[in-house]
């Protein structure tokens, strides 16, 4: 299952330039690193590809980025830079005796002086044994590994694998780089695109950073007569827009929640919202983005105001109620009043807190006074003696101790001045005062 491009020991060479009816992406394809566009923090004369090509020797490196951004592309390149034979294989596609005849393969171009470079699409799929398989051929230097993958390679790759290899990180194409590659299309097809400057604009807010989506789209526009240059709308009525690459149970998916969460954290409603459409529109379950509006509600807002954690269990109960699409304004609405909520984590520190000393004091008993004592032993050894019913004492508050003897009073919560906890600050203060008074 192996994809071959070779070239002769110590020797530089080009890829093979595509046939003429080849895929407009692929006929475009850069065949020197310098054309690669985007890309310029690796590949130029300070970026690690770079600094590695001008030395004439590659370590083994996963290039880690978006689909559509050049990873197959570079790792061509490399290999015809510094005049090394190239192994291409899938991750999707290969299995165990793939790869054993590839490194079979590697073995013997060693022996006669001709070192492979294997590049790994979608490295990511490979089990955690397949990716042990590569240690010991990447080790005495059978191969160079240039894998490719979407996904975090701290999530997906083992740290063995991830020890051996630089993590390289390619960026999103941005509007620049994107019209760079219009350019050369119609460069090479010798005609402008149908499109008004507008259309041509949302052209490539549609590819979403994917190069080969936008060459795959232009093509599209050049196979067909139209007659006037299309503008925005005609050119969405003929054309799809890229779907937004979110896989719920990958890094896409907790880098919006993250971004949502910290959002209604710094108290911007907009951006809040944003990334509550992000995700709902990539089709993310409901219940759980309500499951982390609730959560934020306790920990970043807590009783700065308490109606925030209703108004997420009223969201919840709305969109049980309604289902999607009606119910989706629900989450609208509590994701607007979080965001526009006063904020305190004073609730999350305090349990942190809390927590810490109920490991640290472990069994300690709480003072007689305020056990019940429902026997007639319990009595006569002193639980329940003394105790001060708090709605008999003056205010309600008895100002009585409840900490066990062996501890001291801690403070765990600590309210800010800000919103309804200002009040709360101003109660606790005053219990304070009178249980100081009370004592002396």
């Amino acid at each position: 299952m192996a994809d071959l491009f070779a070239n002769e020991p110590g020797q530089a060479s080009q890829p093979d330039a595509p046939p003429a009816n080849a895929p407009l992406a692929d006929r475009l394809r850069p065949r020197a690193l310098d054309e690669v566009v985007g890309q310029d923090h690796l590949t130029g004369p300070d970026g690690a590809i770079g600094r590695m090509v001008a030395a004439g020797k590659l370590a083994s490196m996963i290039l880690w980025g978006p689909p559509g951004t050049g990873k197959t592309t570079i790792a061509r390149l490399l290999a015809a830079a510094v005049g090394m034979r190239f192994v291409a294989i899938s991750a999707v596609f290969s299995g165990v005796a793939d790869l054993k005849k590839v490194f079979a393969e590697a073995k013997e171009h060693t022996r006669i002086g001709a070192r492979t470079l294997l590049f790994v699409d979608e490295i990511h799929r490979f089990n955690r044994a397949q990716q042990d398989g590569f240690l010991p051929f990447v080790e005495d230097g059978t191969v160079v590994l240039v894998g490719a993958t979407t996904e975090n390679p701290s999530f997906e790759l083992n740290a063995a694998l991830l020890s051996r290899a630089q993590v390289l990180i390619l960026n999103r194409l941005d509007a620049k780089a994107l019209c760079q590659l219009l350019d050369r299309a119609e460069a090479l097809i010798e005609r402008a695109l149908p499109l008004t400057p507008e259309a041509r604009d949302a052209l490539v807010a549609t590819a979403d950073g994917d190069g080969r989506f936008l060459l795959n789209q232009a093509e599209t526009l050049f196979s067909i007569d139209i007659a006037e240059p299309l503008d925005p709308a005609g050119l969405s009525a003929l054309l799809h827009r890229r779907v937004a690459v979110y896989d719920k149970d990958r890094e896409g998916h907790y880098n919006l929640i993250s971004a949502l969460h910290k959002a209604i954290r710094g108290s911007d409603p907009q951006a809040a919202l944003y990334y509550l459409a992000r995700m709902l529109v990539a089709g993310e379950e409901p219940l759980y983005l309500l499951r982390r509006l609730v959560r934020t509600a306790s920990e970043d807002i807590g009783l700065a105001d308490p109606q925030a954690l209703v108004q997420c269990l009223a969201a919840k109960d709305a969109y049980d109620f309604l289902g999607s699409p009606e119910g989706e304004l629900a989450l609208v609405q509590a994701c607007l009043y979080l965001a526009t909520a006063p904020k305190s984590n004073a609730i999350y520190a305090a349990q942190k807190s809390a927590w810490r000393s109920a490991r640290d004091t472990g069994s300690l008993m709480p003072p007689k006074n305020i056990l019940n004592a429902p026997t007639r032993l319990m009595k006569q050894v002193g639980y329940g003696k003394g105790y001060q019913y708090d709605h008999d004492a003056p205010e309600g508050f008895s100002g009585d101790n409840y900490w066990p003897e062996e501890m001291e009073p801690q403070t765990f919560y600590e309210p800010v001045d800000r919103g309804f906890e200002k009040r709360i600050a101003e109660r606790i203060a005053f219990w304070e005062e009178r249980r100081a008074e009370i004592r002396k």
